[in-house]
Formats: structure tokens, C-alpha cells, sequence
């Protein structure tokens, strides 16, 4: 059986995400589980863009990637499963599915449901769906397939010979910033070229490999395990002391020489 992996903006001072599961285990005791997180923000489509496009690539082709997130924000009540890359998802028509596949899905089928008005959609109907995948069943048997669904197009970098300027996709836990700026486009537009990151009213002329390399309370730049500029403050909180949040420009400056 797949693993199934469970994303949601339910929080953890409820008892929706342990709902959902218990009734996903009472269905199939032997069901993997995988908890990505249930701490995106109500409603927050980019958050779970990024969290579990971040991840999801991680686990093994098969795997079952059931997000509740914004699980009511379709008003005609639509719900689709899809294959990407190896991999299923099931979540609601509130335009995640595009940003996730960046609208390259190979399979999208609607889900069919008796009923007009789901009260809790994640357990009545995504995670049967889940289950049935997990163990196998055919993607076509859920409901037929279809390429209308919501549409929504991931911020996109601007570039020039000169200068890059990207936007914060993401503020972690520790008030990191994430962008979208990436090591490829800063390497493929350097040319061997020193180059300055500009955020705010702040300034950095060095890239480093980890926050500690600063002195605590200052502000440094890296590239994260995924290849992407990040912000920070070495023990501090970079999103509240420089101001600066989801969709903040950034850019990078590129100088004559080397």
C-alpha cells in the first residue's frame, strides 16, 4: 500500500486532523500517514504551494498527497484528484493543483460525490479517495477527467543582463525569508560578475553557507537545500525585524568585473 501524506490548515489545537485520519485507519488499520504539516495558514494557497512543493518529490513515485487546505473555497463545490510525476493528489478546486504542477498535470479527474454540500469534504470524500489510490485503484474510477479547474500562475522572475528581482514565496518557522530567487538564475546571469542582494533597506555582498557564519543579530544571505535565496537574522527573527514578509521584492545587482 502507497504512503499517503496528509497536509492541512486545520492547526493542532483541533481535532479535525486527527478526524480525518481516524477515519481513513477505521476504513484500513495498515494505512502509512505521513504528516507534512496542518500549520499553513487558513486558507493560504501559497503557503501550501510552497510547503509541500518543497517535499513532496521526496517520497517515493505511488505516494498519495491528500491536502485539505481551503477545503470549502470552491463555490461550486468541486473536487479533483490528479497525477503529477509519479504522484496523486486530492484537494479542493481552489487553484493549489495549478501552482503545484505548474498546470502539467497528466491526469485530472473531478471527484463525484452524492451530495451537494460536503460538511467536512477532507474525511467524507478526500479520504476514501486517498485510501482507494493508496491501495492501488484506478485514478479514472473516482470521477471523469476534466481541464477546467481554478488557474493560478506562481510569481516569475524578472531578468535582465544586470539585475534579478524575485519576491519572498515563503517565511519559515524562525522568520526566515524564502524567495524565488534561485542559485541557477543568480549563476546563469553572473558570468563570473560580483553581485550585491537587495532587500528592504538593507544591502549583502556575500552569500554564505549557513546563518552562523554572522554574528548573532546579524542579517546574511544563503542558498537553501533547494537552491533557493534565503533571508536571515543568525538568532533573530528577519521577518519582523527587517519589516518585510510574503511577496517583499527582492533583488540582485550584478557589477562589471569580477
Amino acid at each position: 500500500m502507497a504512503v499517503i501524506t496528509f497536509t492541512s490548515d486545520f492547526g493542532y489545537t483541533d481535532h479535525y486532523a486527527a478526524a480525518v485520519k481516524a477515519a481513513m485507519l477505521s476504513l484500513q488499520p495498515q494505512a502509512q500517514i505521513v504528516d507534512i504539516s496542518h500549520g499553513i495558514e487558513p486558507f493560504n494557497i501559497p503557503q501550501a504551494e510552497y510547503v509541500i512543493g518543497s517535499v513532496f518529490r521526496e517520497f517515493p513515485e505511488g505516494t498519495v498527497h491528500l491536502i485539505a487546505v481551503d477545503t470549502h473555497g470552491c463555490k461550486q463545490g468541486k473536487y479533483h484528484a490528479a497525477k503529477y510525476k509519479g504522484h496523486y493528489f486530492l484537494l479542493a478546486d481552489n487553484g493549489l493543483l495549478s501552482l503545484l504542477t505548474e498546470g502539467q498535470a497528466e491526469i485530472v479527474v473531478e471527484l463525484q460525490t452524492d451530495e451537494d454540500v460536503l460538511p467536512f469534504p477532507a474525511k467524507e470524500l478526500l479520504a476514501p479517495a486517498a485510501l482507494f489510490l493508496a491501495k492501488g485503484g484506478d485514478i479514472d474510477v473516482l470521477g471523469e477527467r476534466t481541464t477546467s479547474f481554478k488557474q493560478l500562475l506562481n510569481r516569475q522572475l524578472r531578468l535582465n543582463d544586470h539585475s534579478i528581482t524575485g519576491h519572498v514565496i515563503h517565511v519559515d518557522r524562525y522568520g526566515n525569508l524564502i524567495t524565488n530567487i534561485t542559485k541557477d538564475s543568480v549563476d546563469t546571469i553572473a558570468h563570473g560578475r560580483t553581485y550585491t542582494v537587495h532587500f528592504g533597506r538593507e544591502t549583502v555582498g556575500r552569500i554564505h553557507q549557513n546563518y552562523t557564519q554572522v554574528e548573532d543579530g546579524d542579517c546574511c544571505c544563503l542558498y537553501n537545500h533547494l537552491g533557493q535565496l534565503c533571508i536571515g537574522i543568525n538568532k533573530g527573527h528577519a521577518s519582523e525585524l527587517l519589516g518585510l514578509g510574503f511577496d517583499s521584492q527582492v533583488d540582485v545587482r550584478f557589477y562589471p568585473g569580477g
